[in-house]
Formats: structure tokens, sequence, C-alpha cells
């Protein structure tokens, strides 16, 4: 006897993943979460929570096809931002959320309590506050609310020590994923140079150094400026980008200002044509005082410029010291400048350190690797 099974179609309902940061504004953890929710779609479904404010890449985020929550944290310990975030979570249906930073993770953590089902979350640490230092109350609170099936994942192994030493974090349990970038998007053959430099008013024997970084005090753009008084003293034809905003913009144009450097240094606000940008210039320069793994250093190797940065955090993962570029000390004028002088006068270094450069990215910091193991990570934390 042979019988015939009627099966209906069911509708398969994707897992919904909550990425909550502190805002979608430009910076690396935003562009990583939201890179990540684009790669992704096809496995799951995304919800973007805002504890602060909504920042200036929300609108492209929801025109994407992901909802953008903001929840209004108010100073201080704000009991009712985790009500709500529990609210939004519920209402969403999210099974997972992808807390980045630890403020997320905190209020990510809180919002579960009292659950009967409790969702797992995935903190993502992608760098420290400077000074940084260990503080009891979170020491105690990470020993109170993660739960077993958490995961904790550091963008870098000096992250992960932070984690460990300030955090109070089980050593056993925390992962390291280095960030990557599509790098595809990087041309180190730099074939828009001329043109990109004709549209910013750059001669072709100017010698341009480009900062990508937020205006932000964590990435000290004095010391770049103060830096650049001092080079062009040797390389008067040394130009200085900073791409970027924030908070920090008066502070640094009334420096600019104060040092007669408004011939040689422009504030270009923030932009979304970073890859052709780098093709103009000649060396890339980051001046943190603190960092994870900085996407920006990542892109400029890829576009194959050499670069100067400071030896802080997770900076050294990423740049090998006199391979693909140099290192220096934080807040050091002095010390930024001399790796500046030397680049400027040896083109050959500077072609050597990007090439090594380029191969370095290519190899550890691929965008695919990235993916590929948050995929697998959420897969297990679903399972």
């Amino acid at each position: 006897m042979i019988s015939t099974l009627h099966c209906c179609e069911r509708r398969v309902t994707k897992p919904v993943i909550c990425q909550l940061l502190h805002s979608v504004d430009v910076g690396g953890a935003e562009i990583l979460a939201r890179q990540f929710a684009e790669q992704a779609r096809d496995e799951f479904d995304f919800v973007f929570a805002c504890l602060d404010s909504e920042g200036v890449m929300a609108k492209e985020v929801s025109e994407a096809g992901f909802p953008v929550e903001t929840l209004g944290r108010r100073p201080g310990f704000d009991l009712n931002c985790a009500r709500q975030l529990a609210t939004v979570c519920r209402r969403h249906k999210v099974r997972l959320v992808h807390a980045h930073q630890y403020a997320p993770f905190f209020y990510a953590s809180l919002a579960r309590l009292g659950r009967r089902r409790r969702m797992p979350i995935v903190f993502t640490e992608h760098g420290r506050d400077y000074p940084d230092y260990r503080r009891w109350k979170r020491v105690l609170a990470n020993w109170l609310l993660p739960s077993r099936r958490d995961r904790f994942v550091a963008v870098g192994e000096s992250v992960r020590q932070a984690l460990i030493d300030y955090e109070g974090l089980p050593a056993n349990r925390i992962e390291v994923i280095y960030n990557g970038s599509d790098l595809a998007a990087y041309d180190p053959a730099r074939s828009q140079r001329a043109a990109v430099r004709e549209e910013l008013g750059l001669t072709d024997d100017s010698l341009v150094v480009i900062q990508v970084a937020r205006l932000n005090r964590l990435k000290d753009h004095p010391t770049a400026i103060r830096a650049m008084a001092q080079l062009r003293v040797s390389a008067p034809t040394a130009r200085l980008l900073i791409v970027g905003d924030g908070e920090e913009r008066s502070v640094l144009e009334r420096l600019i200002v104060d040092l007669g450097l408004g011939d040689i240094i422009r504030l270009l606000g923030t932009r979304r044509d970073i890859p052709r940008l780098l093709q103009a210039a000649d060396i890339f320069l980051l001046t943190s005082v603190s960092e994870g793994i900085p996407l920006t250093l990542i892109e400029a190797m890829a576009s194959g410029l050499p670069c100067v940065a400071t030896r802080v955090g997770g900076v050294p993962e990423v740049l090998i010291d006199r391979q693909t570029g140099l290192l220096t000390e934080a807040r050091s004028p002095d010390g930024i400048a001399a790796a500046l002088r030397a680049l400027a006068a040896a083109p050959a270094t500077r072609e050597r350190f990007g090439q090594s450069g380029r191969s370095c990215a290519a190899k550890n910091f691929d965008h695919r690797q990235m993916h590929f193991k948050y995929r697998h990570l959420y897969r297990e934390m679903l399972s």
C-alpha cells in the first residue's frame, strides 16, 4: 500500500538578532555592526537598538531594511532604559542580543532579568577607554549578571587581556575575533590619485598625510597637528587631511589657527568616500592614546599606504614596526614628526611598507574571516 503524505507549507522565520550600540554613528563598532547585518541577512533578521541617540547612519540603516530603535538613556544609571530595551526585544521577538561595548552589554543583561527564557548575549569589546583601570562595581556586576550561554569577544589580544585585568571576566570565556574589512573596495594602485588630488586642490608634489578618525579625545588629533608644525620645516610641501567629525572639532580648529597651520591642514568632516580619499595620500597617520583593532589602519594598509601610528592597544597587532610602517609613543609630537620626516625622505621605503601592509591586511584582516566566525558563534548560541 502506498500512502501519500501531504505537508502544508510553513513560513520559515529567521532568528532575530538585536545589534545594541550607543548609537548608529560613524565609528568602527557601528560600521562593523551594519556590515555584518547586511552580509548575514540571508540567515538572520536584525534590529538595531541605540542606547543614547540614533546617530548619523540611522537613516541609512533604516533604508537598508533594518528597524532602528532609540532608547534615550539618561545620565547615570537608567533602569527605565533597560525596561525599554526589554520591550523592544519582546516586540521584535529578539532571540539574541549582540552588545557592542560595555554599557550595551550591561543594559542587555538587566533587560532580560525576570524573563523565563533568558536570551543569550554576545558582548564584543571593540576598544578601551583611557586611562584604563579596574572598576570594582563592574567586576561585581560581571560576576552576577552574565549567564552560562553568554559569549565574550575581544577584537584583539590586547583587548582580551584588558577584559581579564580590568573587568574580571574569565579568560577561558573570551574569544578573539579580529576586525575585518572588505578589502576589495581599496585600490593599492591608487588609480584615482590625480583626480582626487585635483578635487581637493592638492598639487602633484604635495606630500599628503591623511588621518581618518572621529574627532574624539582618544584619537589625540592635537598631537598630529603639533607634529605637522614641526614637519613643515623640513617638508614644506607636506599637507594633512583630517577625515571625521566629533565633539573635539572646535578645539582642533582653534589649535590649527593658533599654530598658523590653516594653509597645510584641512578638516574634511564626515565622508562616505574613504577608499577614494586614501588614494590621494602618501602616508596614513593614527595618533590615538587608546585603540582596539582600528579599521581605518587596516583600510589604509589595504590601500598600499605606509602607516605611522602610536604603540597603543591593538595597533601593534595590525602594524608591524619597520615592515608595514612606523610605531611611535603616544602623545609625542616629536616622535610622530620624526617618523613622518623619515618616510617623507624615503619614497622607496614608503613603497616597500605599502606593499607589505597590503599583503598583511589581506592575510589577517579580510572581512570574510570575521563574518564567518560571528555566523558560527550565532549558530552555536541559538542552537
